[in-house]
């Protein structure tokens, strides 16, 4: 055993070993993503049970191994996010955050900021903050992760920076008016939904204020950053399939609700 080190970790997921054992995968701030074995989880008694359930953070004392399983010895300052755990919409928004995240960074990366922007996020989620445009804004930020970096600033051709605006896979970016005959296949995205992924692509976590949007212009940010993830990312994960069934959910109760009215 080597010398134990105090880490700040978010759990990210959570699998049972043996009869009692878990094995815990954390990211840390200060060792990247890392594979716990964390003994006797199972038991009734386990003083650090709570310490490795879903959605938590805190500070664990480990044993930190270079290759191989580490292991967790210990917890304190342990932070539940209790909203998630008990809400099965936020659960789904909170999962596909640390999934999204966990496939955005390879094992054993150190990434402090990333590392903040999933606590804050899960933070906003967990205090009420809209959790669809919590993980837009995500998504959006980790674009470069994915070594996706469109031109949100202003038009990939020119540089033009006011103005209307269109979303091209093609060009990898923005084009402004003038240039949209450039990609007959650019996305038609409104100027409000363009409006958005800019603020998205570059607002501060730690400074986040009130955002709203109509419903009309979430639903198409949604398509918008799904296409680009489809076409740019290619990534496929269950927990996003789950918030894409949600919406289905979402879309038969409005329409059993009208029915019944008419």
């Amino acid at each position: 055993m080597g010398p134990l080190e105090e880490i700040e970790g978010i759990v990210l997921s959570v699998r049972n070993h043996r009869e009692n054992d878990q094995l815990v995968k954390i990211f840390t701030n200060r060792f990247g993503k890392r594979m716990f074995f964390v003994k006797g989880t199972r038991k009734a008694n386990s003083k650090i049970k709570s310490a490795v359930l879903p959605f938590t953070k805190a500070s664990y004392i480990a044993d930190i191994r270079d290759s191989g399983l580490c292991f967790l010895r210990d917890a304190k300052e342990v932070t539940h996010f209790n909203a998630m755990q008990t809400d099965i919409f936020l659960n789904a928004y909170a999962t596909y955050v640390l999934n999204l995240a966990d496939a955005a960074l390879e094992d054993g990366v150190v990434d402090p900021v990333l590392f903040n922007k999933v606590e804050m996020t899960l933070t906003d989620i967990d205090e009420g903050y809209d959790p669809e445009i919590m993980v837009n804004i995500f998504e959006v930020q980790l674009l470069p992760y994915f070594g996706v970096a469109p031109e949100l600033r202003g038009c990939k051709v020119c540089g033009e920076m006011d103005g209307n605006f269109d979303y091209s896979d093609s060009y990898g970016g923005l084009l402004c008016q003038k240039h949209w005959s450039l990609d007959e296949h650019r996305y038609h995205a409104s100027p409000r939904a363009i409006y958005f992924l800019q603020i998205f692509s570059r607002i501060s976590l730690d400074k986040l204020g009130t955002i709203t949007v109509k419903e009309e212009t979430k639903k198409e940010l949604r398509h918008l950053i799904d296409m680009i993830y489809d076409e740019s990312v290619g990534i496929k994960l269950k927990s996003k399939s789950f918030i894409d069934q949600m919406y289905t959910w979402g879309d038969m109760l409005l329409k059993k609700d009208k029915n019944s009215v008419n």
